[in-house]
């Protein structure tokens, strides 16, 4: 397993950190304690970290100008003032069902959301994978379990994803204008009997896909073929999410979780939670900015 050289972000212990991503025009990162109902907020020049509590659980959160965030959550799609916190809801997601809530996704070049949702005791089947242009969300993919690792190629004529609970990660050919499939979702990696799960996901500018996994302390680097180039530690059991960020996008932030972690397992795991960035070696893209229609 490769070393590189780490520091810690945030001390904050996040029961499920999750859903990070990064504004280049502010330098700053922001990510999810689900499970908390928190917003976590950081300058990345002055290392400050600020906390926003929420009154609903979130889990991914894009930008659509300077001035407004999306936030996907439990029971919808709503529009967050970052000025002042304020959230109105934009298009329900699943608010029929207090079952399930909103977990893994991320934007499109295009600016269409793709976004999962899972049970909120990971019941088998419960989820599904959407994709949001700004209006109306559609379903992609019904009975998943646990949605992760939703991420893009650079030219937005792949997508990938995984059910966490099956272990396998797929790719899909769909369209660069509108981020919808024109194929069926074929194994890219087979993770099945592997040590820990597949997570979150990100692309770099060389297509490479980096996938947090979960309970086994690190990040792996996936080639667009399939094949795992890279497996770099990260200081804590259970890895959840990466996105790159830093004026160059040259570094990698990761977010951690305790969940499901009893007092021992938290004791042995002293950086459970924390949020990490790694210097990595590689350059990521900007996070696309997502489209908006009109409420």
């Amino acid at each position: 397993m490769e070393e590189v050289g780490t520091k810690t972000l945030s001390d904050w212990h996040c029961h499920l950190g999750e859903g990070c991503t990064y504004d280049p025009a502010s330098d700053t990162a922001w990510w999810f304690d689900i499970i908390e109902r928190t917003l976590f907020q950081a300058d990345l020049a002055s290392g400050a970290v600020a906390s926003h509590a929420l009154p609903l659980m979130a889990s991914v959160l894009a930008f659509i100008d300077d001035q407004r965030q999306l936030l996907a959550t439990e029971n919808g799609l709503y529009v967050r003032d970052i000025a002042d916190g304020r959230l109105a809801l934009h298009v329900p997601l699943e608010a029929d069902n207090p079952a399930t809530r909103s977990n893994d996704g991320r934007v499109h070049p295009c600016g269409a959301l793709w976004i999962g949702t899972m049970g909120r005791k990971a019941e088998k089947g419960a989820g599904a994978i959407y994709r949001f242009d700004g209006d109306e969300l559609r379903r992609l993919y019904a009975s998943i379990t646990i949605p992760n690792a939703i991420c893009f190629s650079p030219d937005g004529a792949t997508a990938y994803f995984t059910d966490s609970s099956e272990g396998i990660l797929y790719r899909v050919a769909i369209d660069p204008t509108n981020a919808l499939p024109t194929g069926n979702p074929a194994p890219l990696f087979d993770h099945r009997g592997g040590a820990g799960d597949l997570d979150g996901a990100v692309v770099d500018v060389e297509g490479l896909i980096w996938n947090a996994r979960w309970g086994g302390s690190c990040i792996d680097v996936y080639s667009p073929e399939g094949d795992r180039v890279r497996t770099i530690r990260v200081p804590a059991t259970q890895p959840s999410c990466p996105v790159f960020v830093g004026r160059n996008f040259d570094r990698l932030l990761v977010t951690t979780a305790w969940q499901g972690m009893d007092e021992h397992a938290r004791a042995a795991d002293p950086h459970h939670g924390q949020t990490f960035i790694l210097d990595i070696g590689a350059r990521g893209r900007p996070e696309p900015r997502v489209r908006l229609g009109p409420t």
